[in-house]
């Protein structure tokens, strides 16, 4: 590893990347908590250009040593750059390097969307508490509009892994399966006899096929004080399959934040209701149980990985142990609440 500060080799990198620009200056570069797929940062860059001093907040992120979920950086970049300039909004990607020789890890560069907010926490304070009902709209209103989208015409189906209708949930089960699977320390039955339930009882084929966020929950998109989403994050398990998994995904009971509401906002109904309307899909009730289940299964799997990478030594971040202390019992009983147990 080059003793070079990681600064430096921004600028470095970047000047290779814009040949019109010269005095490339990074500063103010911090890393952000969280990130447990990739390392998070965020910097300014200044330069000058045709005479004149220019500067942009960025963001970079980059693949760690070991990561919660193993993932395609290209399908993460090429998924913001298809949604870029949409009704869903997303940063601007700038640049991708799938390489290790410039920052040790393959990494992007994103333009910053600054001065809005993406904990959870916050939302249960004032100002934000007012502000429920309108985000709740505008959540599930573009997570409708994501699902509406059509992933040819927005050239996705050339970077995301192709699959039939009627093999959506066997890919998604039994890929999650099989993370339990290498990665699971103890006995799991709870969420086994999820699994067997899920097998013998799949859902129909979507409606149609459309581009999955993976990860779309409270948490992962940046808001306001009046209930505006400015930015929809973390599009690393993005794929193409049934719109209604990231709709059972928002509905996982462990996102409730301990208020028995979707996300920690309104009612299950009337996120689904708003889901719909912006849609244009009906959200079958057995259909929609089956992958709010399967979501909860989703979850055990990479909280596990997560316990995995950290038993393992391949990454000691404290994001990596956090989600497995915090969320794996809680998980068993969204997987109960689901099947009627609890």
């Amino acid at each position: 590893m080059t003793s070079m500060g990681l600064e430096a080799r921004i600028e470095d990198y970047l000047a290779g990347r814009m040949p019109h620009a010269s005095d490339l200056r990074v500063s103010g570069l911090a890393r952000i908590s969280g990130g447990a797929s990739r390392e998070t940062y965020r910097f300014r860059l200044s330069w000058q250009e045709s005479g004149a001093l220019q500067s942009r907040a960025l963001i970079l992120r980059r693949d760690p040593p070991a990561s919660l979920i193993d993932t395609e950086r290209r399908i993460e970049f090429e998924a913001y750059r298809a949604f870029f300039g949409s009704t869903v909004p997303v940063p601007e990607m700038l640049w991708l390097e799938e390489s290790s020789g410039a920052l040790d890890h393959p990494f992007f560069i994103a333009a910053e969307i600054e001065g809005f907010q993406a904990a959870p926490a916050l939302l249960w304070t004032e100002p934000y508490l007012a502000a429920h009902e309108k985000l709740a709209e505008r959540k599930w209103t573009i997570l409708g509009e994501i699902g509406r989208s059509d992933p040819a015409v927005l050239g996705l189906t050339t970077v995301m892994a192709a699959v039939a209708p009627e093999a959506c949930w066997s890919r998604e089960l039994g890929y999650w399966e099989g993370v339990l699977d290498d990665d699971q320390t103890e006995p799991l039955p709870i969420t086994r006899a999820a699994i067997r339930w899920l097998r013998a009882n799949p859902p129909p084929p979507p409606e149609r096929l459309a581009v999955v966020h993976g990860d779309y929950r409270t948490g992962n998109f940046l808001f306001d004080q009046t209930g505006e989403i400015h930015g929809v994050l973390d599009w690393e398990m993005a794929h193409l399959g049934d719109p209604l998994e990231d709709l059972g995904w928002s509905l996982n009971p462990v996102w409730t934040f301990g208020r028995d509401l979707a996300g920690g906002l309104v009612p299950n109904a009337q996120a689904v209701a708003i889901w719909e309307r912006s849609s244009g899909l009906k959200a079958d009730p057995a259909a929609l149980q089956w992958w709010t289940l399967f979501n909860c299964v989703k979850g055990q799997a990479i909280w596990v990985s997560s316990a995995r990478a950290w038993i393992d030594g391949g990454n000691r971040e404290p994001i990596m142990v956090y989600p497995p202390w915090a969320l794996q019992n809680a998980q068993d009983r969204a997987i109960l609440k689901v099947m009627g147990h609890l």
